[in-house]
């Protein structure tokens, strides 16, 4: 066997142990918190395929309680979160509290719906919540969303002569989904090249786009380095003209209270 296979054979066997203790963790929350796992899927740079070999797996879902628990006068927590150990992040939400963040056309809860990295599922439930998404898109709340998490990276991250490289596909990625709102006013995809490809780029700013990609993934350490002009130069371009974009898209949203009340009294029923 060649090293080339070694590895690729090692990655395999390290993945299958991965999902594994994904899974058992998840099935012990389920047991400590008495609540059943709807969604568990990966939210973080796994599942936007710009992951390094040493990423911490962020591990995001959606739970219910048995229906007797929602007949309470005072509130009652409507998180769980999972104290971060051994490069394993979980936390999630209530599905009263999802499908009230629904209502907002929360970008977060979009993204754990179209995760490609999916741990587990109950695919009624599934079903349920995402065709009542469907009725929840707000074009406007997604690319204020995006702009802002862009903004704010490329401001902190991305200005002087030494930048932190790796900083830079946390403001492209949300800017190419800015890109592919306007350009299909649909809800953008997880994966980072997918929106590569869907957007049209200048191919000189691809080549250093899939460079750098490739470095991050291979494990290269990417500190401070000399920024890459090309780059910023479209990152500046984009962020001055979605901030005037921003202010013209409309907030259409189809959904009712209804719609929210009809797929949580479903599910909790079942």
């Amino acid at each position: 066997m060649s090293k080339m296979e070694y590895n690729f054979v090692q990655g395999i066997y390290s993945m299958i142990h991965y999902r594994n203790e994904i899974i058992k963790r998840l099935q012990s929350i389920e047991k400590e918190f008495s609540v059943a796992i709807l969604l568990a899927v990966e939210s973080g740079s796994r599942a936007w395929g710009f992951e390094s070999t040493d990423s911490d797996f962020d591990v995001r879902f959606i739970y219910a309680h048995p229906e007797n628990w929602y007949v309470n006068v005072l509130p009652k927590r409507d998180v769980i979160e999972m104290p971060i150990s051994d490069d394993y992040d979980f936390s999630g939400w209530d599905i009263k509290k999802a499908l009230f963040l629904m209502s907002k056309s929360n970008p977060v809860l979009f993204e754990w719906l179209i995760s490609p990295i999916i741990y587990k599922k109950d695919a009624a439930a599934y079903d349920a919540i995402r065709q009542c998404s469907e009725r929840f898109f707000s074009p406007k709340t997604a690319i204020h969303h995006y702009l802002h998490m862009a903004e704010g990276n490329f401001r902190e991250y991305l200005q002087g002569e030494l930048v932190r490289v790796k900083k830079y596909f946390y403001v492209l990625r949300p800017l190419f989904a800015c890109m592919w709102i306007e350009k299909y006013g649909s809800y953008p995809p997880m994966l980072f090249q997918e929106l590569v490809e869907a957007v049209s780029l200048d191919t000189v700013l691809v080549n250093e786009i899939e460079m750098l990609l490739s470095r991050k993934k291979s494990g290269v350490e990417l500190g401070l380095e000399k920024r890459i002009d090309v780059i910023n130069d479209f990152l500046d371009e984009k962020i001055t003209y979605y901030n005037a974009f921003a202010s013209h898209v409309t907030h259409e949203m189809k959904g009712s209270a209804s719609d929210l009340d009809n797929t949580f009294q479903k599910i909790i029923r079942r």
